[in-house]
């Protein structure tokens, strides 16, 4: 008896009143070296990075595509299916994490954060690549996920 009380408090804790499901239920925290090798694991995965598009003009890992968290995501959420494996990355992992449990609002449910964000990821000496710049004409166009296959 004790142990099935036991278990029933620890439900209670993991899952509070009116059925939330806590942050860390949402999504998946990773290391980069984890976080990288379950994106090579993924067959239908997308790497987002959810800085500003200044921010994307930097240091970037390959084949990410800048959706902005203040803004673009939900033309993201739009057009692609909610079977696709989401990696999402910032540069410390609050923003990111952000993203992620509004992500898991939407639907989502296969959702990777990048555990530290880019610092992490070089501290790592994971490889990064120069991001695109945006020219004056292309600003209204940044953070569009333009060429994404989905």
């Amino acid at each position: 008896m004790r142990i099935r009380a036991a278990v029933i408090l620890l439900l209670l804790n993991l899952f509070p009143a009116g059925g939330q499901v806590p942050d860390s239920l949402k999504y998946i925290s990773l290391d980069p070296y984890y976080f990288h090798l379950q994106y090579l694991k993924e067959d239908s995965a997308i790497l987002i990075d959810v800085r500003m598009p200044f921010e994307f003009k930097g240091k970037i890992i390959r084949d990410a595509i800048n959706i902005p968290s203040s803004g673009e995501m939900k033309n993201l959420t739009d057009t692609i299916t909610k079977d696709h494996a989401l990696f999402l990355y910032c540069t410390t992992d609050y923003r990111s994490r952000r993203v992620a449990v509004e992500l898991y609002e939407q639907g989502f449910r296969k959702l990777y954060n990048l555990e530290g964000g880019l610092v992490a990821w070089k501290k790592e000496k994971m490889p990064v690549t120069k991001g695109k710049k945006v020219g004056k004409g292309e600003k209204a166009k940044a953070g569009r996920h333009q060429g994404v296959k989905v």
